[in-house]
């Protein structure tokens, strides 16, 4: 399953490669929710670019980014404090009497320091790095679909909760943010052929055991690690990842867009380097047909698959 991945950094690429136009009320939404303190994770690479965005339009956005960025400092400078006392409590502690309770105190405040620390450095620093732009199940994407005869790019949580579904579909089936193309007109029935989505990514991720990665058998009394690995088209083209997604509304709690990414049996070096799924990415050619499906003709859906993009995928461990 693809746990996760690298995406465009913001929404530019799409404008740049489909002039596709951003669903600005749905942003800001969602910056204003989490503005506001809901639990909502967006990339740092995503808030980049619309702090990078001369335009008028995207000002109450960049906005609840800000405050945003206030109230998260202010939190982290807050535990910062706390655990540096507690740090200094065991210390001394420790100059009177060495005992495990102390010592353990001492480890761990030291740790939340170090952890705290980087975390603020992360808020505050400018320079963008590859794993802002890296996404997890939770963590919102920036996703074109077609409007009304339009492109348009929507913020949407990976991990597909389907409409109609309660509100625990999520921990009941944590494995949404992934749908299978053997399953897509039997559990995902509601979305295959309806709605239809795309994602621009450069890299996916894997967790994959090492021994099955070495290609040998474990040595009695061993036991497997797990290791992620980076695969990355070894031309170094974006991929258009095919998604699928849903407008989830509930009883008195916010409306949530969230997607899928498709996934099938894996090309030779994915297999051989211990992964058993791999992304499905369209080709430019077939991007307009992909986003605009029609339930009554599912095959033509698995043609686009079946005529992917099929590039060779290049693995390292990842950083």
């Amino acid at each position: 399953m693809c746990y996760s991945a690298q995406i465009a950094q913001g929404f530019h690429q799409y404008e740049r490669m489909f002039g596709a136009q951003l669903d600005l009320p749905a942003f800001f939404d969602l910056y204003a929710g989490r503005a506001a303190g809901d639990r909502i994770k967006v990339p740092k690479a995503v808030d980049a670019a619309f702090a990078h965005t001369a335009n008028p339009e995207t000002s109450g956005i960049c906005e609840s980014i800000r405050r945003f960025e206030i109230t998260q400092a202010a939190i982290l400078e807050q535990e910062l404090f706390k655990q540096r006392k507690r740090l200094a409590d065991a210390q001394r502690s420790l100059q009177t009497k060495v005992t495990k309770a102390a010592t353990e105190s001492q480890r761990i405040a030291s740790d939340k320091v170090t952890a705290t620390l980087r975390r603020l450095d992360d808020l505050r620093r400018t320079e963008l790095k590859d794993r802002d732009s890296r996404i997890f199940p939770g963590v919102y994407a920036p996703i074109m679909v077609m409007e009304q005869g339009r492109r348009v790019i929507k913020p949407m949580r990976y991990q597909c909760r389907p409409a109609g579904k309660p509100a625990n579909y999520d921990t009941r089936f944590p494995g949404t943010y992934n749908a299978r193309k053997s399953s897509l007109d039997g559990f995902w029935k509601g979305q295959f052929g309806v709605t239809h989505g795309l994602m621009i990514v450069s890299a996916f991720y894997e967790n994959v055991s090492r021994a099955r990665m070495e290609h040998r058998e474990l040595a009695p009394g061993e036991q497997d690690e797990n290791v992620v690995l980076e695969f990355r088209p070894d031309a170094g083209e974006p991929m258009l990842v095919a998604c699928l997604w849903s407008h989830w509304t509930g009883a008195g709690q916010p409306d949530l867009l969230s997607f899928a990414a498709i996934t099938d049996e894996p090309p030779p070096e994915v297999s051989d380097a211990g992964h058993d799924r791999c992304i499905v990415p369209i080709k430019p050619a077939n991007v307009d047909a992909w986003l605009n499906p029609s339930p009554d003709n599912l095959a033509r859906q698995f043609e686009i698959h079946d005529d992917r993009e099929r590039p060779y995928y290049a693995h390292r461990l990842a950083a």
